[in-house]
């Protein structure tokens, strides 16, 4: 699962195209904590910051996100479409959908 919404190299999905990632436990204070090592460079991982990082679900955004994070916290697909409701967006849409459909005027919107 991603840590907030930062991509995760615990999670399922996160594969390395070098298939450089080992997963090592450190010991922490005592405690073991999972630690995702590049084998390639030598040093820990940096995840979504390396350039041969990618998820296999395609979920790892720019800036090191992951989209299935970025949905649940902004889970609400009602502002989405509140968005293309509105006047700007409303001619521009007609008028996609007349050249596709081949109608003059559409009342759907």
């Amino acid at each position: 699962m991603p840590l907030g919404d930062k991509c995760n190299y615990l999670c399922p999905f996160f594969r390395c195209n070098k298939k450089a990632l080992s997963i090592q436990k450190k010991y922490i204070k005592g405690t073991p904590q999972k630690i995702g090592y590049c084998m390639w460079v030598g040093d820990v991982c940096i995840t979504g910051e390396c350039q041969y990082a990618y998820c296999e679900k395609r979920a790892l955004l720019p800036g090191n996100k992951c989209a299935f994070a970025v949905n649940k916290k902004n889970g609400d697909t009602e502002d989405m479409e509140k968005e293309l409701k509105r006047d700007e967006y409303d001619n521009k849409v007609k008028e996609l959908l007349s050249k596709k459909y081949g109608r003059r005027d559409l009342d759907l919107l």
